[in-house]
């Protein structure tokens, strides 16, 4: 990360706003979660359902809240971009789960919390990077060249 961008004041309120959306969607993540092993769903399964629901519940909170300013190009574009990206955390959140709760036994909740910790700065990262593209950081070259 450059130094210049991490002393900003933006930046870090970004990141702060990026934390509520994101335990927001642990709310989403864990309640759902639960629910569904209630209803009798594979906690597998049902973990699968309650990420993507959360990350759909993050794209919107984060599209008008969070990088309200970065925001350009169709909504649709930024939420295909967003969860298409979040696949990577929901790939490393069910491997965690899997893993504490097959390997360690650890309980299936306990462990998506480890999963949701894991995948988080992860998931910052990239939305900063490829969903919320500053202006400026889009194209470093000049659309057309001077003498």
């Amino acid at each position: 990360m450059d130094l210049k961008k991490a002393l900003k004041l933006g930046y870090w309120l970004s990141f702060i706003k990026f934390n509520v959306v994101g335990l927001s969607g642990v709310v989403v993540n864990e309640g759902l979660l639960l629910a569904l092993v209630y209803a009798r769903v594979y906690y597998l399964d049902a973990d699968a359902v309650a990420i993507e629901a959360s990350i759909v519940s993050n794209f919107f909170l984060n599209d008008y809240w969070t990088f309200r300013e970065r925001r350009h190009g169709h909504m649709v574009v930024r939420l295909l971009k967003f969860n298409a990206l979040m696949v990577v955390g929901l790939v490393v959140n069910l491997g965690l789960l899997y893993g504490f709760t097959t390997f360690l036994g650890i309980n299936y909740a306990v462990s998506n919390l480890f999963g949701i910790a894991a995948a988080f700065l992860l998931r910052y990262w990239l939305s900063v990077r490829f969903t919320w593209i500053k202006r400026e950081e889009e194209s470093t070259e000049p659309l057309v060249s001077r003498p």
